[in-house]
């Protein structure tokens, strides 16, 4: 039974407030002065705590920050009959858990305390019923899509059942929504096999990568807008959602939409198209000094910020000061924090923040991080624990403040693998676990997307029987040498370059400061 204390110095006008509490099932203590309460708090467990906000002696709100230093974290409601603004910011100041005006009816106090008490619980059994209702219609609309649209808005269903159901503790019902997951995997990994190569030979097709500058950051800048262009690489959509609420007290949301990753949904290629503004195709024929090969030595992103000045020229904004920032590690981060004020004139600001990408690649070697970022809910709490104390939550503030618009986006995401793919090929064969290019591979077609010309879809090839194949769903590719020892070693890893939901899907928004 839930044990509450009433603090009011005319607490017997309340006796019918108290026997309705009572009758719904709580235990009421009272007492009539704040240094009464103080006392009573400390010898019993109280489950949360009314408190009139004028009293003689001690005052309600004296006595609340007094309760406060000694229990943080003992839910206080406070009760008054002022309605000064002064009053209520210095009560919500001072964390209370909810604030009722005189005369208050005992409706109002019952549901105080069932948002105080029961608030998660509830939430859980609403998602737990409404889930259990949508399953049946998910699973019958995912046999039924047929656009990529259609895919995006029910890819943006299922993860907002998941991001309910984190609240639940209910594990089977997040099996069944794994599963469901799944089988929307394999069904989107066919949808893609069957109409990506017709993407570049089409008009009608989502908005890909490389037309995203064009299409998002361009108009912000034709309209005089400064832009803090940020690229959190191998930010995935239900991570977005995550952080969503760490920026709002300092953006407007004024526009967020989904677009694809093109193939491989890989760093080289996906964000090289981004800052180019073409396909890596066309990079390597227009502008050869700024693509690198998958065999070849170096940094194959080492010329962003030269492909993103030379797309500005292209899109007409040559004219705009541009200056583009990569951090790849927290003195990195640290240092252009330090340092970013001398960017305050800039029309466009592009930070590549790399910290979200480490994170994923850190889980496949680092046993610790495996255990943080155990599933993908865990990996969203991380994403989100981290953003709230890094140096680039200073750096949004900071753009908040100085006027700019930010337009926060990704190259790619990211997948939990499971299954694994045998391969054998060449030992010139990419390295990646999720794709595939060369010649002269064995794979399992079943496993893979498999594009025998590059050419159509926007890729260099070094030789003119060079192929790709794409990891499907939760696949990853594994050589037979060593084969077990591999399969243990990346199953259960975050991986990226294939086909799934998680890694073509992605976001991208345009922020405006408060």
């Amino acid at each position: 039974m839930p044990n509450i204390l009433w603090v009011d110095d005319e607490i017997e006008m309340l006796k019918g407030h108290l026997l309705f509490l009572e009758g719904k099932g709580y235990s009421v203590a009272t007492c009539n002065n704040g240094a009464d309460a103080l006392d009573l708090v400390q010898e019993t467990g109280f489950d949360a705590v009314f408190l009139d906000e004028n009293m003689p002696g001690l005052s309600g709100l004296e006595t609340l920050e007094k309760m406060k230093d000694l229990l943080p974290e003992l839910p206080v409601v406070m009760i008054t009959k002022s309605e000064e603004e002064q009053i209520m910011e210095m009560a919500i100041g001072s964390k209370i858990a909810d604030y009722l005006i005189k005369p208050v009816n005992p409706n109002q106090v019952l549901l105080s305390l069932k948002k105080i008490l029961d608030g998660r619980q509830l939430v859980s059994q609403a998602a737990t019923r409404g889930y259990q209702q949508e399953f049946g219609r998910l699973t019958l609309d995912m046999q039924q899509l047929r656009t990529w649209e259609e895919w995006a808005n029910f890819y943006k269903k299922l993860l907002q059942w998941e991001l309910k159901l984190d609240e639940s503790p209910e594990e089977g019902l997040k099996g069944v929504l794994a599963a469901q997951k799944k089988e929307a995997n394999e069904l989107f990994a066919r949808f893609i096999a069957n109409h990506y190569e017709q993407w570049f030979s089409e008009n009608e097709r989502p908005m890909l990568s490389h037309e995203l500058v064009g299409k998002v950051v361009a108009p912000q800048l034709r309209d005089g807008k400064k832009v803090f262009f940020l690229v959190m690489d191998n930010l995935r959509y239900d991570q977005w959602l995550a952080i969503k609420p760490v920026l709002s007290p300092y953006f407007h949301h004024k526009e967020e939409g989904l677009y694809n990753s093109i193939l491989p949904s890989a760093t080289q290629y996906a964000r090289n198209a981004l800052f180019a503004g073409m396909m890596p195709a066309d990079i390597k024929a227009s502008q050869p000094q700024y693509w690198v090969e998958d065999h070849e030595e170096g940094s194959k992103n080492q010329f962003e910020g030269e492909l993103l000045d030379a797309q500005l020229v292209k899109l007409g904004l040559g004219d705009k000061k541009s200056v583009y920032q990569k951090v790849t590690n927290l003195r990195g981060a640290n240092k252009l924090y330090d340092t970013i004020h001398q960017h305050k004139n800039s029309d466009v600001l592009t930070v590549v923040y790399n910290f979200v990408d480490a994170l994923s690649h850190a889980k496949t070697d680092t046993e610790v991080v495996r255990e943080l970022a155990s599933d993908d809910s865990a990996y969203r709490r991380l994403v989100k624990t981290w953003l709230e104390g890094s140096p680039l939550l200073k750096m949004l503030q900071w753009a908040s403040q100085q006027g700019f618009t930010v337009v926060l986006t990704t190259d790619h995401g990211t997948v939990n693998v499971h299954r694994p793919s045998k391969v054998v090929g060449t030992k010139h064969l990419t390295t990646n676990l999720r794709y595939k290019s060369g010649n002269g591979m064995s794979y399992q077609s079943k496993h893979s997307f498999v594009v025998k010309d590059p050419n159509k879809i926007g890729l260099p090839k070094q030789h003119i029987a060079d192929e790709c194949i794409f990891a499907l769903s939760d696949l990853f590719y594994v050589y037979p040498n060593r084969y077990n020892h591999f399969v243990q070693y990346y199953r259960n890893t975050y991986q990226h370059g294939g086909v799934s939901l998680e890694e073509l899907i992605i976001p991208y928004a345009v922020l405006t400061a408060k």
